[in-house]
């Protein structure tokens, strides 16, 4: 298992999210990224935490945070444990206090999760092997996406994330 970080979140040519992920130890535009494409929604969530942007109303993944301190629990790490025809499995590890629990999920939940709880991020040596690539981020792409995300933050209004409930 490789230790890794969300490096960010980018649009790909066909307009797709894909979250990057990288070894928490390689610098960036140096050693292997990991791209893992991943619904709107999610792409949302996952930036919202690593930025630390406030939100109106708890989204999903605050409300699993929330749901696993109202029960005593914690979350230990998460795993991209495995990839299979194209798709990314993921297992986030919980202490409760019945014990360790494993809990399968989508990488993109279990990412957003983790930044939420300050867990640290795995992803298994054959994940990284098949589906990693070089990572040759410029200074300038670094600088175009946080000012995209920047975009977005000002531009998002609490309806597109859903209907909110009475």
């Amino acid at each position: 298992m490789v230790q890794v970080r969300v490096a960010g979140v980018a649009l790909d040519a066909a307009g797709q999210h894909v979250i990057l992920l990288k070894p928490i130890d390689d610098l960036p535009g140096d050693g292997t990224i990991l791209p893992i494409w991943i619904g709107q929604l999610e792409a949302t969530s996952i930036l919202i935490a690593t930025q630390g942007a406030p939100v109106p109303r708890p989204l999903a993944h605050d409300l699993m945070r929330g749901l696993l301190a109202a029960s005593g629990s914690d979350l230990s790490r998460i795993e991209v444990s495995r990839l299979e025809g194209g798709t990314f499995y993921a297992e986030i590890t919980l202490t409760t206090p019945q014990g360790e629990r494993v809990v399968d999920a989508r990488p993109s939940d279990a990412v957003a999760l983790a930044a939420r709880a300050g867990a640290p991020i795995w992803v298994a040596d054959a994940v990284l092997e098949e589906a990693g690539m070089p990572d040759i981020l410029t200074d300038a792409d670094a600088a175009e996406r946080l000012e995209e995300f920047r975009r977005f933050i000002d531009d998002v209004e609490p309806e597109d994330f859903g209907e909110p409930e009475s």
